[in-house]
């Protein structure tokens, strides 16, 4: 897919991975829509950067939990650009047992809310539009904690209701692909430890124990967490490069689901 005047929507542009998405789809040439409902202080950076790529632009305040905004989302969307061909997925609430400890009932609503039904609604209503162009691109993000759970080194890292939500994703990235065939891909990012999300540079992190900090980055064949310049490249990948690949899952993870198994030396055998 060529970017020059595609539109993106990303949801969760105001810092970190969901910002990074949003400038280097700019930089290629797409219009961009970008949400934003927490880090109000950051927004200034926000425009600043998004003006600086010289491509047209909406900023939308949302809160995506609140279902009854979303058909507004898409049509702020649709009044400004008049179409829709790429969605970044990209909204989820991690519950760090470090920080949060064991769930009340509220957190646990506010996970599923965010990582799931949020992605659900936003996807429902893009669904059309994305259909209209012919090419739409939707690209789910979720976590490793769908598959690895509160296990090992992640046990202080992931929650219960996080990791479960996370498996959901891959159901919703399995039928979604089937709803927009052909005109619409749909294929999933499930990321790992990350520099913004679970690592170096999240309130979590900083409250882990040097070991624990240690045991996650051993746990990693790569031997290092995520750069958000890590997610660009593949987001980049999925929308521009990959156009007979849908209902995929990557997993962009550095080793981190592998690590915890060791390679046996061969033995020498009988023969």
């Amino acid at each position: 897919m060529r970017l020059d005047g595609k539109v993106a929507l990303v949801l969760g542009s105001i810092k970190g991975i969901g910002k990074a998405v949003a400038l280097a789809l700019a930089r290629r040439g797409a219009m961009i829509a970008a949400t934003y409902y927490d880090w109000i202080e950051a927004l200034p950076d926000l425009k600043a950067d998004l003006a600086e790529t010289g491509r047209e632009h909406l900023l939308v305040p949302v809160n995506l939990r609140d279902t009854e905004q979303i058909a507004g989302l898409l049509r702020q969307v649709m009044d400004r650009f008049g179409r829709l061909d790429i969605l970044i997925n990209n909204i989820e609430r991690g519950g760090w047992p470090v920080v949060h400890g064991a769930y009340t009932r509220s957190q646990w609503d506010l996970e599923m809310e965010t990582t799931l039904r949020a992605k659900q609604w936003v996807f429902e209503a893009a669904l059309p539009y994305l259909k209209e162009g012919g090419e739409g691109c939707v690209i789910n993000f979720s976590s490793i904690a769908g598959v690895v759970g509160r296990s090992g080194p992640a046990s202080y890292v992931f929650n219960d209701a996080y990791a479960a939500a996370n498996r959901g994703v891959s159901l919703f990235t399995e039928t979604w692909a089937r709803l927009g065939a052909p005109e619409v891909r749909v294929n999933e990012l499930m990321l790992g430890f990350f520099e913004t999300r679970h690592a170096q540079k999240t309130r979590g992190w900083g409250l882990l124990e040097e070991k624990h900090q240690q045991a996650l980055l051993a746990h990693t064949l790569l031997g290092r967490t995520g750069r958000t310049d890590d997610v660009v490249r593949a987001v980049l990948f999925l929308v521009a490069d990959a156009p007979y690949m849908t209902g995929s899952v990557i997993r962009l993870d550095g080793g981190y689901v592998l690590g915890g198994e060791q390679v046996a030396p061969m033995p020498e055998g009988v023969e």
